[in-house]
């Protein structure tokens, strides 16, 4: 049987709810195994149909137990479920060092809960385009809702605006310096915001603080709007009651950011937090932003694939040259220069470029 003929019939059987397919594709997606493309590109036609939610944060929060009961309670209301946890790499193997995920017990044995853990590949916290890809298997599938979880890693995480539709981000009671740190990029990426553990002693002070950085956030004098969410009001479900912007406009239908408290290991507050994700899903879609997203995911997806081809293209010029080792040494004597070596490797694939336009 030819390679095309085993990915037609690997795409049949996903489409037909086999997992054991669905397994399958995911691992060659991973390990970029020769075909792969092909799969994914079999599959494109048949996405767009799942709620893509992401959940970040700081190390700590809780976010695989938190996903875990939210796993839980989808599945509780007959919906099905795909979790992808983005981990750091090994440094040896280029794996997910944290793949045995015991935090996620509770839906062991459930076939309608497909979870599966992955690598960052080189980038602590970002997101690769395998786990891009990984994500249209799942939604091809015919998943209902796919999670998205990333390690805690600062400045890297607003890579997971560009795959999911909402976020939510998840901050530990009393971590001052955490909250501090969303200064760095992460509060401009929250739709939510998650004080999880919020049992423990600081929640309260937590929740202040976050309420007052996405006041700030909201008000353009402080340099922090970024237009994810436009000038709105911010949301709490502590006894505090919602609070307005100062200055903001009652009439205003930009997305408020929420803050929900959470006992993930218990349970508690998880049917706030999925509603109130339901809640952005619907302002998405009613704001007409949900397109917006699709169309600004897939410019992305098409600029990064054309990197990496435009990258292999040119490591084999470099090799053609005499290899890296090669050119630097001329750079090092003072033969040449960088600028010169990087004319001199694209003249040919612009040469190219130039009789193609002709």
């Amino acid at each position: 049987m030819s390679a095309e003929q085993q990915n037609e019939d690997l795409v049949e059987d996903l489409l037909a709810g086999k997992h054991r397919a669905l397994a399958r594709v995911i691992t060659k997606i991973e390990n970029r195994a020769t075909g792969y493309r092909d799969l994914v590109s079999r599959l494109h036609q048949h996405t767009g149909h799942a709620e893509v939610i992401g959940i970040t944060g700081s190390p700590g929060a809780g976010k695989s137990t938190l996903v875990d009961k939210m796993a839980n309670y989808y599945r509780e209301q007959g919906e099905t479920v795909g979790v992808i946890a983005v981990d750091p790499s090994s440094p040896f193997t280029g794996g997910a060092v944290l793949g045995d995920r015991i935090r996620m017990a509770s839906n062991v044995g459930d076939m309608d809960v497909f979870f599966r853990s992955m690598s960052a590949r080189g980038t602590l916290g970002g997101l690769s385009t395998a786990t891009t890809d990984a994500v249209k298997a799942l939604d091809a599938f015919g998943k209902d809702k796919i999670i998205i979880e990333t390690v805690g890693a600062g400045q890297n995480e607003i890579d997971i605006v560009k795959s999911a539709d909402t976020v939510a981000v998840l901050v530990p009671p009393g971590s001052g310096d955490d909250v501090q740190m969303l200064k760095a990029g992460i509060l401009e990426i929250g739709d939510v915001f998650v004080v999880n553990k919020a049992d423990l002693k600081g929640a309260d002070r937590t929740v202040q603080e976050l309420r007052e950085m996405i006041h700030m956030q909201a008000d353009n004098t402080a340099n922090l709007a970024t237009g994810h969410h436009g000038a709105g009001a911010v949301e709490s479900d502590d006894e505090g009651g919602d609070e307005d912007v100062e200055g903001g406009d009652e009439d205003d239908e930009d997305w408020e950011p929420t803050i929900v408290e959470t006992v993930a290991k218990d349970g508690e507050g998880v049917e706030r937090l999925v509603e109130t994700l339901a809640e952005h899903r619907g302002y998405l879609e009613a704001s007409g932003l949900l397109e917006e997203k699709v169309r600004m995911r897939y410019a992305e997806e098409i600029r990064n694939l054309l990197r990496d081809d435009v990258g292999g293209l040119l490591e084999g010029e470099l090799e053609r040259h005499g290899g890296m080792d090669e050119l630097v040494e001329r750079v090092g004597r003072r033969e040449t220069d960088p600028y010169s070596v990087a004319d001199e490797i694209l003249e040919p694939i612009e040469d190219c470029l130039d009789e193609l336009r002709e």
